[in-house]
């Protein structure tokens, strides 16, 4: 039978910071009020982005939240002025405004799919991608996880965006016209309640974005779209409500990805997390404690651990079992080569690649497990930025 557990996110992505609780209600907000949070807007970060938590103040899992300036972007400025970012969908995009939030001064590159945001870096037409991995609603059911497998691209840096979801629609048009609501599939199912209270029809588009896009140029007046309040103004168009998610705390979490080797260079005292995929064929749960044991001897945190497990997949019999994971392989000699595995971890911890302590626990893991890759060594960045 095939399931998947995980540990994802931080304590404090999945708990609501006690300052934003009163600012995020559950039901959505006309959007005649003044303002969402009731409160003014906090004064921006040193380099352009904006923060739930301030600098340097203790968040719920008694840490600081900070904003990172040393970490050097590589090929680019300290902003990423320079550098060209790839991201799915049309401008925007929730990934775009990530990407953007991560690296204020870069160029951003629209693609169809996030595959295509991939092949793009690989073939030298962007310097990083972005991907959505994983978010406080749907966990990992994102599965970009299984594409950055799939790829030899590295991470380098993570962002995690506090997603508001408002209803837009065109100039002059009223709430009581819409009979029609259009948007990216996962967000018409985070403002689902919100949606059955309008009692309007649904229609799933390719993202965000492309919803708002196609509103403005076909000109569709029963018709609104669920997206940012950036894109509102970007598309010239009137939030009809905002705080559409049916949950307040709504987190997605974005990893930036480059070429290999990595071009960001971390300190040897910096605040850093590595990412890495542990593969097996059998003894899943014997695996997982000699992983945690790896760790915890060694006194190191982790600060994620999914588990797949696929018993049989791949055998054809019709039973529903997951296809195994697919990695590229990129350790192998000559070309890198795609392997199969119907088990799997995906495992963040923190401290460096090259920290002794996460080299050793690597290398305990090599001895046991059938295959060991580490997807990227980034600054780590505890801090939800916020568009609004």
């Amino acid at each position: 039978m095939a399931y998947t557990s995980s540990l994802n996110l931080p304590k404090h992505l999945l708990l609501p910071s006690p300052r934003r609780t009163r600012h995020r209600p559950s039901s959505f907000v006309p959007a005649a009020a003044a303002k969402v949070n009731g409160d003014a807007p906090e004064r921006p970060a040193p380099n352009g982005k904006a923060r739930i938590n301030g600098q340097g103040k203790k968040g719920v899992n008694g840490h600081a939240d900070r904003i990172h300036l040393s970490v050097s972007t590589g090929g680019g400025g300290q902003d990423g002025s320079g550098l060209r970012v790839a991201f799915q969908g049309a401008p925007g995009a929730y990934s775009e405004f990530a990407a953007k939030t991560a690296l204020p001064g870069c160029d951003t590159v629209p693609c169809r799919a996030f595959a295509d945001a991939l092949a793009a870096v690989e073939r030298g037409g962007a310097d990083r991608a972005i991907l959505p991995v994983e978010s406080t609603m749907e966990g990992t059911a994102l599965r970009n996880y299984d594409l950055l497998l799939r790829h030899g691209l590295v991470v380098v840096q993570e962002i995690n965006l506090f997603v508001h979801y408002c209803l837009l629609a065109m100039p002059g048009v009223r709430a009581a016209e819409v009979r029609r609501v259009i948007s990216h599939p996962m967000a018409l199912a985070h403002c689902g309640r919100a949606l059955a209270r309008l009692g309007v029809d649904r229609e799933p588009v390719e993202d965000t974005a492309g919803a708002v896009e196609m509103l403005r140029s076909k000109r569709m007046l029963d018709t609104a779209a669920i997206a940012s309040p950036r894109a509102a103004d970007l598309y010239g168009l009137q939030v009809l409500a905002h705080g559409l998610q049916d949950e307040s705390w709504n987190v997605t979490r974005f990893l930036l990805l480059s070429r290999p080797p990595s071009p960001v260079a971390l300190g040897v005292d910096a605040d850093a997390k590595t990412s890495m995929v542990v593969a097996h064929r059998g003894g899943s749960m014997v695996v997982v404690l000699k992983v945690l044991s790896a760790f915890s001897s060694r006194n190191i945190n982790l600060t994620k651990l999914e588990v797949i497990n696929n018993e049989g997949a791949g055998s054809g019999s019709g039973s529903g079992e997951r296809p195994p994971v697919v990695i590229l392989d990129t350790s192998a000699r000559g070309a890198p080569t795609l392997r199969a595995f119907p088990h799997v971890l995906y495992v963040d911890c923190e401290g460096a690649a090259h920290d002794p302590r996460v080299r050793e626990a690597i290398q305990e893991m090599e001895r046991f497990a059938v295959f060991v890759r580490v997807l990227g060594c980034y600054a780590a960045d505890s801090t939800v930025y916020d568009l609004q």
